[in-house]
């Protein structure tokens, strides 16, 4: 519904569908009108009373949303992620409740005429979880490029400091603490430079915490929910991207990181490798390898330069025309072509 729940969920959502109206398809996005404290029962709630429009050739529910349709041929069902692996790097009540959905989200998929997942990672991880018979089709996330670069153009931003940023809601699989480790460890050899960090979530007080005991205080900036025209700037400001996830489905924010022209460096993990195989990834997985990646795009702006050249060849081919065709063919059950 938007980005501060939503976050990359609700831009691929809206990018698809503005999409798919731009080559002459109806539309229609239905979403939850109540309310509630706790978002797993609102979308319980929501999914409840959901009914099939007249009228349309396919509903396509998103993760768990659609449960409670009736199991036809015209219900697909998209797979943003694999609620049931995201679920296994969480804890407590975060933990729970995404257990709940991946249970609803189970019965979504087993009761869909087609699955859709945005990469092979999650694909695998959909079949593992939710014994699917047969493999999700898979279709990338995408971007419009052309929008992008527009935005971009209208909020320049600069930093005297090498800059480091990472886009995202601030979920314990995200593992933030792992840049924050890492900064500490930078600050001893590269005094100028700092940490800039949009999102918020469950997550944030122990975050907050760390940079504290970390002595961080004057390295690192909390920007919380900003607004879009703030996150374009920030990706203008930005000498380089990390995102430290020990999980992901996919990764708008990489899509995002290559059409501003940023470098990224990476985990190793889910589906990263497959959307930013030119990422400068750990030697191993520690925040002292991490330090290291990022001092090494420090020291050698022609290779920052080198991978931003890279990354934006390769993100032409998520554009969003490109991708929307790719999407319908599949939920009409063409076997669309591969595009990670």
């Amino acid at each position: 519904m938007d980005i501060r729940r939503g976050s990359g969920t609700f831009v691929g959502i809206r990018v698809l569908a503005d999409a798919l109206q731009a080559l002459g398809h109806e539309v229609a996005i239905e979403t939850p009108t109540l309310h509630l404290p706790v978002y797993t029962l609102e979308r319980i709630a929501f999914n409840r009373k959901l009914r099939a429009k007249p009228g349309f050739d396919l509903t396509v529910g998103f993760d768990l949303d659609g449960y409670s349709l009736p199991a036809d041929a015209r219900h697909v069902v998209s797979l943003k992620g694999v609620i049931a692996d995201e679920a296994r790097f969480e804890r407590g009540l975060t933990r729970a409740t995404m257990n709940l959905q991946a249970g609803l989200e189970r019965r979504n998929v087993r009761g869909a005429a087609r699955v859709i997942a945005t990469s092979r990672y999650s694909a695998e991880r959909a079949q593992e979880f939710y014994g699917l018979a047969e493999p999700p089709a898979i279709v990338p996330e995408l971007i419009d490029l052309a929008q992008w670069r527009r935005q971009l153009a209208l909020y320049p931003a600069q930093s005297k400091r090498f800059t480091i940023l990472y886009v995202g809601r601030l979920y314990r699989r995200k593992r933030v603490d792992m840049l924050l480790h890492a900064a500490a460890r930078l600050r001893r050899d590269y005094p100028e430079f700092e940490v800039r960090i949009v999102g918020d979530g469950p997550h944030v007080a122990p975050l907050r915490k760390l940079a504290r005991e970390l002595r961080l205080e004057d390295r690192v900036v909390w920007l919380g929910d900003a607004p879009q025209p703030q996150v374009f700037a920030e990706y203008n400001r930005a000498d380089v991207f990390c995102l430290p996830s020990i999980q992901e489905g996919f990764g708008i924010v990489l899509l995002e990181a290559m059409a501003a022209g940023k470098p990224i460096v990476a985990s190793r993990a889910g589906a990263i490798p497959e959307v930013a195989p030119y990422a400068l990834f750990p030697e191993r997985d520690t925040h002292e390898f991490f330090a290291d990646r990022l001092a090494q795009l420090y020291r050698i702006p022609a290779l920052r330069e080198k991978l931003a050249a890279k990354g934006g060849r390769r993100v032409e081919r998520y554009d969003a025309p490109v991708v929307a065709q790719q999407f319908l063919d599949a939920a009409c059950g063409v076997t669309p072509a591969a595009a990670i």
